[in-house]
């Protein structure tokens, strides 16, 4: 009993100090006591609606409570064990804006119009929706003629690109449509022109590195019309253009595989053949830390038209070494169908009465060296060789007379052409601030004899040395200030030669707020007399202006 005793005891002595801190409590003999505290916090808020006057903050008035403290010999259970962990925000990088729209316009009637917008839809899937129009309506001064001619061009295309992701594969729909639209110079046998194009892509791509080999499949229809030939009207071409191909590995630093392409071609309204081509590219890879080994063949057959069998090498290989020095060769070749969409782009004005069979290049053979002596600049040095059978040229005819008028024509040839070349090129960029690029190739071209023809005024407008410098200079975050020029010198023929290309131009943008920028181009600013296709002027000095928007 009396050891009880002296426990309470002993209990008590340890519990005064701090029973004795407390203020007046009423008695209570009750073990636990529950703490209650409560402060009133009301300050008088000042009027602080006038402008630059500070309003006086009265200092805030505390009514007295009776705190009450637990003094019970119980430790509290519910304090966390451990410290708070230091707030650290997530880093995350701005996102890229989906939407781009821009609209300009200038002197000879030039147009800019451009919209893109890519929507991210649920499953990730990718739905890319893309606007473009430019052009020109304007007089252009033609060598030889008093008059100048009332030119247009304008060019329209219209595209939109879905991607569903699979678990390991990805499947691509895409879909196309083009217009071109633009006239003749005078006396020209055709005072119009307008190209139709469409075209429907399916694919699919293996994504997943659990695959045992990689593959791609895709099946493309396509179509184009031109509505105004030298004897036909509404000429058209479907096309089923089909491409697969696969790769495996055969170990860690080798693999093997095939790739195919296989063209159906069917015409109406004109008298083309259909035909069928077929392009089959096996090859092997080697790739370690310093070397880059493609060992292939590009094995070719048309069936209905054209020439039946072709083969050419595709091999290239690149050796590595003090991490920014390489030295590589290429041997490698292959067709290029001239359907009509390549003729477009060839030569817009050319036309041909006859059905023109693909441009091969029989062998493209190149050595060159690239470095990189210091962060961010580049040098790049090559020369080689290049065969191409079925090359195609254009070159006008004034040959047809209607009503004793002499009515003309650019017509598109084919003849076998080789050239030797050589080139350099050179790269430098620092940070966001500063890019700069120039390159140059020259090229030797000789033209394959045909009987008595010797082929030379084929070479009319082939370019023999090509340049191109150009830099952008960005000074604040907001401005973008671009400068180049362009040159091309075309063969020598008979000791004449077409006038050069030199474009000098000047460019620039401002963002005035967030997301919305004005921009300007000036192009030909030495306004130079030059023709990119044989008897075609282009403007003088020209500009074209605009806003553009970001969202």
């Amino acid at each position: 009993m009396k050891k009880s005793q002296y426990i309470f005891g002993a209990l008590a002595l340890i519990a005064f100090p701090n029973w004795a801190q407390a203020q007046t409590q009423a008695k209570d003999t009750t073990l636990s006591r529950t703490v209650v505290v409560e402060q009133e916090y009301n300050p008088d808020i000042m009027d602080a609606s006038k402008v630059n006057v500070l309003p006086q903050v009265a200092p805030p008035t505390v009514s007295k409570k009776a705190v009450e403290y637990d003094a019970t010999l119980v430790p509290e259970g519910n304090i966390p064990a451990s410290t708070m962990q230091a707030y650290t925000g997530t880093e995350s990088q701005d996102k890229a804006q989906r939407g781009y729209a821009r609209l300009g316009y200038g002197n000879y009637g030039n147009l800019d119009a451009r919209a893109n917008y890519l929507f991210i839809l649920p499953n990730s899937d990718k739905l890319n929706l893309n606007f473009h129009m430019n052009g020109m309506d304007g007089k252009l001064k033609v060598p030889d003629f008093a008059e100048k001619w009332d030119a247009r061009y304008y060019r329209t295309r219209v595209g939109m690109d879905y991607v569903h992701a699979f678990r390991k594969v990805d499947l691509n729909v895409a879909g196309n449509f083009g217009l071109s639209n633009f006239n003749f110079m005078p006396y020209s046998i055709n005072n119009k022109q307008k190209f139709l194009s469409g075209d429907v892509h399916f694919g699919v791509k293996s994504t997943s590195e659990d695959l045992p080999f990689q593959f791609h499949a895709e099946t493309n229809l396509m179509f184009y019309e031109r509505q105004y030939d030298l004897s036909q009207k509404d000429a058209q071409e479907a096309m089923v253009r089909t491409k697969a191909g696969a790769v495996g590995s055969i170990s860690e630093e080798q693999s093997v595989g095939v790739d195919l392409t296989m063209d159906n071609v069917f015409y109406k309204n004109n008298l083309f053949d259909d035909y069928t081509s077929v392009e089959l590219n096996p090859y092997y890879l080697y790739q370690n830390d310093d070397w880059k080994i493609r060992l292939g063949a590009h094995v070719d057959f048309a069936f209905g038209f054209g020439k039946k069998f072709r083969i050419s090498p595709d091999v290239t290989a690149q050796y590595i070494f003090s991490d920014s020095y390489i030295l590589y060769a290429q041997a490698t070749g292959g067709r290029r169908t001239n359907d009509f969409r390549r003729l477009e782009t060839v030569s817009p004005y050319g036309q041909s009465e006859i059905q023109l069979d693909a441009t091969y290049e029989q062998l493209n053979a190149a050595l060159g060296f690239k470095t990189s002596p210091v962060t961010g600049l580049w040098f790049n040095l090559y020369g080689g060789y290049q065969d191409l059978k079925n090359n195609l040229a254009s070159a006008g005819v004034s040959s047809y007379i209607v009503d004793t008028d002499n009515q003309s024509y650019l017509q598109l040839f084919q003849r076998n052409m080789h050239n030797i070349y050589a080139g350099a090129e050179v790269s430098y960029s620092y940070k966001d601030i500063l890019s700069f690029s120039a390159s140059g190739v020259y090229r030797d071209w000789k033209v394959a004899k045909v009987e008595e023809d010797n082929g030379d005024w084929l070479l009319a407008y082939m370019p023999s040395f090509e340049a191109n410098i150009h830099a952008d200079i960005r000074p604040i975050s907001s401005v973008l200030i671009s400068l180049g020029y362009q040159h091309i010198t075309r063969e020598k023929i008979e000791n004449e030669r077409v006038d050069p290309v030199g474009n000098l131009y000047l460019g620039g943008s401002y963002e005035v707020f967030k997301g919305i920028s004005i921009y300007a181009r000036v192009n030909n600013l030495l306004n130079k007399d030059y023709q990119y296709y044989w008897g075609y002027p282009t403007e003088g000095i020209n500009f074209v202006g605009g806003v553009s928007f970001r969202f």
